[in-house]
């Protein structure tokens, strides 16, 4: 009975582990040359707070595919959702960013409100305003970046919009929500609604687009398959043709 039971075993779990949430990867960002032809085609931005790391991805083709990563110069009060204004802490969840909510003359160099509160923090009774990804370093709620970063991310999100993509996605994680990850902050207070988030990290590991996000009886909802991102088909044609050229 112990060497069936191994033999089941064996066959069970390389299946189970690929119905898991997947490690992270190191992806490597495209081309120097690739990522400036890319200027203007749909963009998502996924960060993570553990990591201090927000990674900027461009549409090519079918897919999105990792311009670059950078380092998060500051954020304030640690994991967990902002709740209410003057907690300090920066936003946990899904936003999303329109033209309007950029600001290029911002007093922390350049800023894009991420638009908190959303609908699900509305729904919590949260409060906040100006919640931001901006330069400058400082930090009061708002994720910092150098100026230098913040220039190159600001240029790729204003262009996107620009460009005909109706509103860039932004998914803001606590970490890089693995299921290791997730056993490791188990007893976390905000353990349950971090299990609300993961599927949107999961779906983008799986089908390398934005998760289509909604909200429902106070809580995020994952629609289960990919959609097409709406964008101009100049834009289209010209990812696609600097993909070409490029590989």
């Amino acid at each position: 009975m112990g060497k069936i039971a191994l033999l089941f075993a064996m066959i069970l779990l390389p299946a189970l582990s690929m119905a898991m949430t997947p490690e992270p990867v190191s992806a490597a960002p495209v081309s120097k040359e690739l990522k400036k032809q890319l200027l203007g085609t749909p963009v998502y931005i996924q960060i993570f707070k553990e990591e201090r790391t927000l990674e900027l991805y461009g549409k090519i083709g079918n897919e999105f595919r990792l311009l670059d990563t950078y380092r998060i110069c500051n954020f304030s009060g640690g994991l967990g959702p902002k709740r209410r204004e003057g907690d300090f802490k920066s936003p946990e969840g899904f936003y999303n960013v329109k033209l309007n909510q950029l600001k290029p003359d911002s007093r922390f160099y350049r800023a894009i409100n991420i638009g908190f509160p959303n609908q699900y923090d509305r729904n919590q009774g949260y409060s906040g305003n100006y919640l931001m990804i901006h330069g400058d370093c400082k930090s009061i709620g708002c994720y910092a970046m150098t100026n230098a970063y913040m220039d190159e991310i600001f240029t790729y999100v204003n262009a996107a919009l620009r460009n005909g993509q109706q509103d860039v996605s932004i998914s803001i994680y606590p970490f890089r929500m693995t299921d290791s990850n997730m056993q490791r902050h188990r007893y976390s207070t905000y353990a349950s609604f971090w299990q609300q988030l993961q599927p949107g990290y999961a779906y983008f590991a799986k089908y390398h687009q934005p998760p289509m996000v909604n909200v429902a009886s106070g809580k995020y909802v994952m629609n289960s398959s990919p959609a097409p991102v709406l964008a101009s088909p100049e834009a289209a044609s010209r990812s696609f043709l600097a993909l070409s050229k490029a590989e």
